[in-house]
């Protein structure tokens, strides 16, 4: 598990945004919802994200147990990500909070350039 910044915290969504909070790491998350991705696959659907914010949000996101990272030794190597039960545990929340971005877009009539499904 990753070093906490904090030893105690005031409450466990504290805790919670800190694991999950990242730019990037609910999409990632949501991306991992049901299937297994290679990092180059990660980085064409997170395309804005920077190859070294993707790389640490990933390596975060791992030291918390959230999604497991399996390298196969081949040349060039092959690496790819899952969720891990502890993220799977996190699906209802990410698939709640994708719906409540939907709707915000919506309402405020933005664009969303994702046509994908997380759920």
């Amino acid at each position: 598990m990753i070093k906490r910044r904090k030893d105690e915290y005031q409450c466990p969504l504290e805790v919670t945004m800190e694991i999950i909070g990242g730019k990037y790491k609910g999409v990632i998350i949501g991306h991992l919802i049901n299937k297994t991705l290679r990092y180059n696959e990660l980085q064409k659907l997170i395309s804005h994200a920077t190859p070294k914010m993707l790389i640490q949000q990933l390596k975060e996101l791992e030291a918390d147990g959230i999604i497991e990272r399996k390298l196969y030794p081949v040349v060039p190597p092959k690496t790819e990500y899952s969720l891990t039960q502890r993220g799977e545990t996190l699906i209802p929340a990410i698939i709640e909070l994708n719906k409540w971005g939907m709707s915000y877009l919506k309402e405020e009539n933005i664009p969303c350039l994702y046509k994908g499904n997380i759920d």
